[in-house]
């Protein structure tokens, strides 16, 4: 009898809470929902992904509210100060527009808003090799080789290749501004690479594609560092590692160094005497 009136005490407890605990939930599933109102300010955000290049409309814009507490530096509230502006910098979609991805007023869209203060830029004619087998691509940085024939040397033109600009950045690979279609790692072939370089470094690439072989050489993007070489001659290539040629001054040209023996060991001098001992004659060696 006691066992039973404790498991009668245990279920009633248990369907009592059981209740309980239901009646709870239902009174909270009715209360009324409690939005707390948090200070925001209008920012104009891109209603989609925009390339590098684009031309602002409506279409790319949304307003939508920013915490006040947390505003946004250089951000537009109004998009009517947005429109036929150009892009300089891809935005992602819902990303705050800001005054350092647009271009100025008037300053249209394209390539021009892109290219740096106080730079210029310079396309070169490239193919599959030259380009890096497609994997020049906008916003990569490479170095600029040029192989030509030097006519400075006393027995004629020798061909040579060196480092013209180095560091550069690409802006454009073909007629794209930035990496949106190679994103896969997939090569894209192009004709046409533009570069931006300093105004006397398109010079010295000017000169460089009018006299001899253009040739890309991709950078690792965290290399920052000024290519230091001196070049290198057909000879030099030719000979790899062994001696500097030699000028023969009677024939007035390049012969090559005779190679370098190893000295001789030193042999200590061996002296042979001749010795007589009781009617004996005997050769000894002294050393």
């Amino acid at each position: 009898m006691k066992s039973q009136r404790t498991l009668i005490v245990m279920a009633v407890a248990i369907v009592t809470a059981s209740i309980a605990s239901y009646g709870i939930y239902q009174a909270i599933q009715r209360m009324p929902v409690r939005q707390v109102e948090i200070p925001g300010i209008p920012v104009v955000v891109a209603s989609e992904q925009i390339p590098v290049g684009t031309l602002l409309t409506t279409d790319h814009l949304k307003v939508v509210t920013w915490p006040s507490r947390n505003p946004v530096a250089g951000a537009f509230s109004d998009p009517k100060e947005l429109v036929d502006r150009g892009v300089i910098a891809t935005l992602a979609e819902n990303e705050p527009i800001t005054a350092s991805k647009v271009a100025g007023r008037e300053a249209g869209g394209g390539l021009p808003p892109i290219i740096p203060a106080g730079m210029r830029a310079m396309s070169l004619k490239v193919n599959e090799v030259i380009g890096v087998a497609g994997f020049v691509l906008p916003g990569t940085r490479v170095d600029v080789l040029v192989t030509v024939d030097d006519p400075g040397e006393a027995n004629g033109k020798e061909p040579m290749a060196r480092t013209v600009v180095s560091n550069v950045t690409v802006l454009t690979a073909g007629t794209r501004y930035d990496q949106k279609e190679a994103r896969d790692g997939q090569p894209q072939r192009s004709t046409v690479v533009t570069v931006a370089v300093l105004p006397q470094d398109g010079e010295r690439l000017a000169l460089a594609a009018s006299q001899g072989q253009i040739s890309l050489v991709l950078r690792n993007p965290v290399d920052v560092d000024m290519t230091q070489t001196a070049g290198i001659k057909l000879t030099a290539l030719m000979r790899g590692t062994g001696p500097e040629p030699v000028l023969d001054k009677t024939q007035r040209r390049m012969v090559p160094a005779k190679p370098q023996t190893a000295p001789l060991p030193v042999v200590p001098s061996v002296y042979r005497v001749e010795t007589i001992r009781a009617a004996k004659r005997a050769d000894e060696v002294v050393r």
